[in-house]
């Protein structure tokens, strides 16, 4: 029987191995656990879940709801879990942390297909089928081992991602495009502020919330990426004359001189989300959606990712990887999770099914899946193969990855995407070859 190594037994890894056990494989899980932890990690218990207990939304109408019925149809071992082991939390599908990966580890260790090893791999073997899910916090060792199997230096130290706004919430009589001077194409799209304006967004930003980081953190989190809190607090002009600057940006709609500007430039090629230029931060969520809606054009802004920092190691993904996550110059090797460029529990989830499954299919002589963007786990996966390679960042579920679909009112346009994409995921789970 072919080897298969699933290295990390977090979401992803724990997703895998089941999937690939439960079809008859023979897998040899390794981690640390038992032996020794990351220092995010308080259990030995496999699959921890180690922030918020919230899997997100379950609202069907949702990106995140219809990611879990994507999965479900796949058939996710740890989403049914999930399900399992829910506490109330309203629309949301929040777990009992502990008994979720009390149940995963049991799964795990009673698996007569899993193999076990307690131990840190600090070597990939080349010839063996492999499926790489160390998580955002992967070792020293197996760093350089992902360093000598892909040949080049690959890994982020951090993650410091600005917040991604869906286009059709932007208020386009407040916004326009114009390019600094008028020089090249008017590919940015500014909000202005006039005094008024910009003071207040200045001292509500100053005075947010912030995301408490670890201890470990701490150290390496603002060497090369500042916080645009952190340097607003330098003083009432630093963002204008930094992020926010505001010259040769006139508005062409009354020609008036802004005081400052927000800049927000094209996530995808077709134009759905768009990025906040700068806005990498550490406030809370709840914080930069009542902070950032005090942008004109962005009150009624819909977050399609929340701006992120903090240490956490991912590969440049469509730099290192094909489509189907595969390391480009050696295809018997898979990464998934965290590791990958996805952010979330039910991506990393996501990332180690879609690996194992092509995993499956090419043990039996299949060609492997791509799924579309009519779906959220094609769309996941066409955004981070088509991302930009210099300043790649992950990304997490949302409805601005998909193929777009021409409906104004937005939640008939939800309820068209759900519909498109489980019949999507219905016609795949039927597929022979």
């Amino acid at each position: 029987m072919l080897k298969i190594n699933i290295i990390g037994a977090g979401l992803a890894g724990c997703e895998s191995a089941l999937y690939l056990a439960n079809k008859g494989y023979l897998v040899h899980l390794f981690d640390i656990k038992g032996k020794s932890r990351t220092p995010a990690h308080h259990t030995d218990d496999l699959a921890e879940i180690v922030c918020s207990n919230s899997f997100k939304s379950d609202d069907e109408n949702t990106a995140s709801g219809v990611f879990k019925r994507e999965l479900t149809l796949l058939g996710s071992e740890l989403l049914k879990t999930a399900y399992e082991n829910k506490v109330p939390a309203g629309q949301a599908l929040a777990v009992d942390r502990e008994k979720f990966s009390t149940e995963i580890t049991a799964k795990i260790m009673n698996n007569k297909n899993i193999i076990y090893h307690s131990e840190e791999v600090s070597s990939i073997e080349k010839d063996a089928i492999t499926i790489i899910a160390t998580g955002p916090l992967t070792t020293d060792k197996m760093c350089l081992a992902l360093k000598d199997l892909i040949g080049t230096d690959f890994l982020y130290f951090y993650d410091a991602a600005a917040p991604i706004i869906s286009a059709d919430s932007i208020d386009m009589n407040k916004a326009y495009f114009k390019a600094r001077y008028d020089k090249g194409d008017a590919a940015y799209l500014n909000c202005p502020m006039n005094k008024d304006e910009y003071t207040k967004f200045y001292n509500e930003l100053i005075g947010a919330r912030t995301i408490q980081l670890h201890s470990f953190e701490k150290n390496n989190i603002f060497e090369s990426c500042m916080p645009i809190e952190i340097l607003a607090k330098r003083g009432v002009d630093a963002i204008r004359f930094g992020p926010l600057k505001p010259v040769g940006l006139k508005n062409p709609k009354n020609f008036d001189k802004p005081y400052a500007v927000v800049q927000l430039r094209k996530e995808n090629k077709c134009a759905t989300m768009y990025n906040m230029v700068g806005f990498q931060t550490n406030l809370t969520f709840p914080e930069q959606k009542r902070v950032f809606r005090l942008i004109p054009g962005l009150e009624n802004a819909e977050f399609l990712r929340y701006g992120v920092m903090h240490t956490n190691h991912f590969v440049n993904f469509p730099k290192c990887l094909d489509v189907y996550s595969r390391v480009k110059n050696n295809t018997n090797v898979f990464i998934a999770g965290q590791l990958s460029g996805v952010e979330g529990y039910v991506e990393s989830i996501a990332s180690g099914l879609y690996c194992a499954i092509n995993v499956s299919r090419m043990l039996e002589g299949k060609s492997l899946i791509r799924f579309s963007s009519d779906t959220i786990i094609g769309g996941l996966y066409n955004y981070l193969i088509n991302a930009n390679t210099d300043n790649f960042q992950p990304i997490n579920a949302n409805f601005g990855i998909l193929n777009p679909i021409d409906e104004r009112d937005k939640q008939k346009r939800y309820e068209l995407y759900r519909l498109r994409s489980l019949k999507e995921i219905e016609k795949l789970t039927k597929m022979k070859d």
